[in-house]
């Protein structure tokens, strides 16, 4: 345990991985919670008078060993995790809970909060100082800090059960993943699947000690499979299994949890005073109400509905054409959309993947972070790991100053749970003139390598590698005083424009030529496959924004109205598809049961922002293309204005401090082919 609790003596203060046992977790837990008390006590027993020193900084500093427990525990429940790890989580995670409600809900620390908030006029603070200042406040305020008696109880009841329902709904779906196996033994159903994805299906059969061939929900299994096996039964029977996680009626089910997730939602921000879930929400967003992400949503549809219809009209007849099939269903989209791409573009991603190995894919983006913002990566082998797939950088900048620990974790196995994200094990700050550096992870779940070959990238996993990247740069180059205002502590629905506008890269010959590479020959990508990989980046853009704006719509239902009426979630969710629907209706699955990203993760009432990042995105990599992708007195803007800033202003007032002006939706739709 000691080892949770100290210092740790490593290299850069890195976890010390090696030396942590599961049974030091929960005692670490209840020592940090403890020490974190003292701190916050030591600050609400000041007996000098409250001023922005003594309380709000102390405040965010407090509880440094707690976060950084927290971070570690929680990561490696996501990426590294065991039943015995999932029982701890479900163990200190109401402890958690309760810690952070004995602040919030502290009505002695909040007066001395409020006592400063209503001096701030005359306090001569900078810009970082009052938006953390303003922060403080309105994180009691909107956790309850303004409630009496009762309603603050109530409100702990709350928080505690919503923890505990958002951990067993996503234990669930990892269950549920990994409960399920398709066993091929005859090898004409492998028909039209890429020889990587045989291989790999059968080391997995092997592994297990079975004869042919594996496939799983994992998406490096399941993505290949329902995109390229010819076999229609089979992709439908993979569609239906992922599609019905959690809607089984089974100790897995979360049709119950989903519901009482949004119904707890609601009366939570009812007692604080919100109409509903996304009011509470919103308020702390770029798109400031539920109103404004319906409205954006609703024009995006206008626009983007046209497009898809037609779109799916022409894949029907394609298919029609091709097999003779009269009703596209969900388990031939991806199927049928591959072979309408390759006939149109002569372009499939078995032709590409020989040119993205992921070495060279991760050192492309490593180069273009060092044309752009001058950083160094040099892999290191000193620090400690917690999977031997993971690889460690040491980063620094052009004068040779360390910027951040870097962490790459890119195959799938069990105990990760599926998808691809950016954390932290330890976020920068700046204190006692110390400016305390991050270490920042990615995690994705990338085709693995073979016996025969290294890991070769789709275009999409490409994308995605550049994606998370553009998440970690924001984490790396972090350079702000306060922990709480550092790296991606953003409005969430600006959190995406750095990453997302790191995948523009991607389709750019000039930083492709850096590392689309042959593994075999070291042949740069030829260029007709580059203009190809440009022409067919709008291909069926219409349907694709139809589906995003379809999951912004489910979220906003879920959480804009008063949820205790619903009764049926297929049935609700049907109706909120309505608008958006392109397939028929496949009466096993649910979504709504499995869409971790708003019911386990963060992202209620905040689906909506990967389209607005998007807005973002376009318009900002437009001021880069008319002056040169990699012109660095634009990157320098970019880093100086918004990768290092985290929260410490508002949002579009960074922007335009980048841009100088506001966006503008153009870049978007016209990249899509919607215009």
């Amino acid at each position: 345990m000691k080892v949770l609790i100290e210092k740790f003596q490593t290299k850069h203060n890195t976890a010390p991985f090696s030396q942590i046992k599961l049974d030091d977790y929960k005692p670490a837990f209840l020592e940090n919670i403890a020490a974190a008390k003292a701190e916050i006590d030591s600050i609400i027993n000041n007996p000098e008078k409250p001023t922005f020193e003594n309380t709000i900084e102390a405040l965010d500093f407090s509880g440094d060993a707690l976060d950084r427990l927290s971070s570690i525990f929680f990561n490696l429940n996501s990426a590294e995790t065991s039943d015995e790890m999932q029982k701890i989580a479900q163990e200190v995670s109401p402890l958690l809970t309760e810690f952070s409600n004995d602040i919030t809900l502290n009505e002695d620390l909040f007066q001395r909060i409020k006592t400063i908030y209503e001096q701030k006029e005359g306090l001569k603070l900078n810009t970082e100082q009052t938006t953390l200042l303003e922060k403080k406040f309105k994180g009691f305020a909107r956790n309850g800090a303004l409630l009496k008696g009762e309603d603050k109880l109530k409100l702990r009841e709350i928080d505690t059960e919503l923890a505990k329902l958002k951990l067993t709904y996503g234990e669930n779906v990892l269950a549920e993943t990994n409960n399920f196996q398709l066993h091929i033994t005859n090898e004409n159903d492998l028909k039209g699947l890429p020889e990587g994805t045989i291989e790999a299906a059968q080391s997995l059969a092997k592994s297990k000690e079975l004869e042919g061939w594996l496939f799983t929900l994992d998406y490096p299994s399941y993505i290949p499979f329902v995109t390229y096996a010819d076999n229609r039964k089979l992709r439908k029977k993979m569609a239906i299994a992922a599609g019905k996680k959690g809607f089984q009626n089974n100790e897995f089910d979360n049709q119950k949890i989903t519901l009482k997730i949004a119904k707890l939602r609601n009366k939570r921000a009812n007692l604080l005073g919100y109409t509903t879930h996304s009011d509470f929400v919103l308020e702390e967003r770029m798109a400031q109400n539920p109103q404004k992400v319906k409205t954006f949503l609703n024009d995006l549809l206008a626009k983007a509905k046209p497009a898809a219809e037609k779109e799916f009209a022409e894949l029907t007849a394609f298919a029609k054409e091709l097999d003779g099939i009269d009703q596209l269903e969900k388990w031939d989209g991806a199927y049928y959309s591959e072979k309408l791409k390759q006939k149109l573009f002569n372009l499939d991603d078995e032709l590409l993947k020989p040119y993205f190995q992921l070495e060279n894919v991760l050192n492309g983006a490593f180069t273009i972070a060092g044309k752009l913002f001058g950083l160094k990566f040099t892999e290191i082998f000193d620090i400690d790991k917690y999977h031997p797939d993971v690889t460690t950088y040491e980063v620094i900048d052009e004068f040779g100053e360390f910027v951040a620990v870097f962490y790459a974790d890119f195959f799938p196995r069990k105990g990760k749970r599926n998808g691809a994200w950016m954390t932290s094990f330890k976020s920068q700050s700046i204190k006692d003139g110390i400016n305390e550096r991050p270490h920042i992870s990615n995690v994705c779940n990338f085709t693995p390598p073979t016996e025969s070959k290294p890991s070769l990238l789709t275009f999409n996993e490409v994308t995605t590698l550049f994606h998370e990247f553009g998440h970690g740069l924001h984490g790396m180059l972090a350079n702000t005083t306060y922990p709480s205002l550092s790296g991606t502590s953003v409005y969430w629905d600006f959190v995406e424009l750095p990453s997302q506008i790191m995948e523009n890269w991607c389709y750019e010959p000039e930083a492709l030529a850096l590392f689309a590479k042959h593994y075999q020959t070291g042949e740069i990508i030829p260029q007709d496959y580059v203009e190809k990989i440009k022409e067919s980046a709008s291909f069926q853009e219409g349907m694709a924004t139809l589906r995003q704006i379809s999951f912004g719509l489910l979220d906003m239902a879920f959480h804009s109205q008063n949820p205790t009426e619903i009764t049926n979630i297929k049935a609700f969710e049907k109706s909120a598809f309505a608008g958006t629907t392109l397939y028929p209706d496949v009466a096993e699955n649910c979504m709504s049961v499995s869409f971790s990203h708003i019911f386990q993760g963060g992202y209620s009432s905040g689906y909506y922002s990967y389209k607005w990042a998007e807005v973002l995105d376009a318009d900002a990599f437009a001021y880069f293309q008319e002056n040169g992708i990699f012109n660095k007195e634009i990157a320098t803007k970019f880093k100086d204005n918004i990768l290092s800033k985290g929260g410490t202003e508002l949002p579009m007032d960074l922007y335009k401090k980048f841009r100088g002006q506001e966006p503008k939706a153009d870049a978007l739709l016209k990249r899509a082919g919607l215009l």
